[in-house]
């Protein structure tokens, strides 16, 4: 039986409550050449971008049509119902965005995430009740909500018991003060919200995927497969991703001190990529996409007798799950699961799975990967320069 979905807005309440406290703040041909997903048996061809004929460290993915959501035993309601959705071929970043490559960006520009920023009612309220009054004057704290685990078994039904908001937790301290990622450039960035997603694209000259590229890229050519690598969740006992099940020997919440503590992140590149030379799609971190979060948006698009075109969601936000909290609260989707999923809880290490989360929110399982469209990528090129990949050579100026 799967628990409900993790929900910020409880938690920005409960921040501020315990802050207040004085505790801790609660066309149907790609643009640059098309492909349909692999046939089966068939592997898809992985093409790298080498600082030349694509942008170095993403890999092309080369769009088509396929069958976005999942009708599945597994799937849950906001993932229902599968339907045809067609997209363009565009450039992916292999991994997620690692703490490296955002220490660089905010070395070059000075930027604050929201994690360390005092956070603003403004943007806190439309996530509570309507009429909550606002909090005492110093009660808003920086921070962020950190996965402090259980020392037993726990019902899972409630997320308080395993999640904290803590004061000083920020990208450089997913864990809150004390915390670090020295040794760690080469994981990924974490304690990150929509907002400073945004702003990392915008600085690397590169966008936040739709929801619709997304799967597209972490289904790898597998046409409606559980994983993003089968059907098989350990093919011949093979861990394929760093989730929960099959890492950690207790029952998920639950962390052993003894052993290290809390599960988190692994680097880039430990477990296997998918058919497109992606890794990490699924497991590890969840990833910000770029569209609004509505609970019914599957079913509406189904509901279309004409298959969508590189769709970029609805205009707003809807879900009617959280009591007190206002259905049509900001909500972006997050993608992808995370180390903490498992076949218990939230099973979201899957294609499939989706989320709606606060744009303002940062967690210490949450970071983002970014993509390109061909048609942004303009290298220096010269009369020396090899040839393009087949692929990419009718999308080349």
């Amino acid at each position: 039986m799967f628990s409900r979905q993790l929900r910020p807005a409880r938690w920005i309440g409960a921040a501020i409550v315990l802050a207040a406290a004085g505790a801790a703040a609660a066309m149907f041909a790609t643009r640059a050449g098309t492909a349909a997903p692999a046939a089966a048996g068939a592997a898809p061809q992985v093409i790298l971008g080498d600082g030349v004929h694509g942008p170095r460290g993403m890999a092309w993915v080369p769009g088509g049509a396929y069958r976005m959501g999942s009708d599945s035993p597994l799937a849950q309601d906001n993932e229902r119902p599968a339907h045809t959705v067609r997209v363009h071929g565009f450039w992916m970043d292999r991994h997620h965005v690692t703490n490296d490559e955002f220490s660089a960006f905010v070395a070059a520009t000075g930027y604050v995430t929201t994690a360390q920023r005092t956070p603003d009612w403004d943007t806190i309220k439309v996530q509570l009740p309507p009429g909550t009054p606002p909090p005492p004057t110093g009660a808003l704290v920086p921070g962020g909500l950190v996965f402090v685990g259980t020392e037993h078994p726990v019902p899972l039904q409630d997320y308080s018991r395993w999640w904290r908001y803590v004061p000083g937790a920020d990208w450089r301290h997913p864990q809150g003060p004390g915390s670090s990622i020295e040794g760690k450039g080469d994981h990924p960035v974490v304690q990150v919200s929509y907002e400073d997603a945004e702003a990392y694209a915008r600085w690397a000259g590169k966008r936040l995927p739709t929801e619709a590229e997304w799967e597209f890229a972490a289904r790898g050519g597998l046409e409606q497969a559980t994983y993003a690598w089968g059907d098989s969740f350990a093919p011949d006992g093979r861990q394929m991703a760093n989730v929960w099940q099959g890492q950690q020997a207790q029952p998920f919440p639950v962390i052993s001190p003894k052993a290290g503590g809390a599960a988190g992140t692994s680097a880039a590149g430990t477990f296997p990529a998918n058919g497109y030379g992606l890794y990490d799609m699924t497991g590890n971190a969840w990833q910000w996409v770029a569209d609004w979060y509505r609970a019914d948006q599957f079913a509406r698009a189904a509901a279309d007798a004409a298959a969508a075109v590189d769709p970029h969601g609805p205009g707003d936000s809807w879900d009617p799950s959280e009591p007190g909290v206002p259905e049509h609260a900001p909500r972006r989707v997050i993608r992808g699961g995370s180390f903490l999923c498992n076949q218990d809880y939230c099973l979201s290490y899957r294609p499939s799975a989706r989320r709606g989360t606060d744009p303002y929110s940062s967690m210490s399982h949450l970071g983002f990967r970014l993509v390109m469209d061909q048609q942004a990528w303009h290298p220096a090129r010269s009369a020396s320069a090899p040839a393009a990949p087949a692929v990419l050579a009718a999308a080349m100026p």
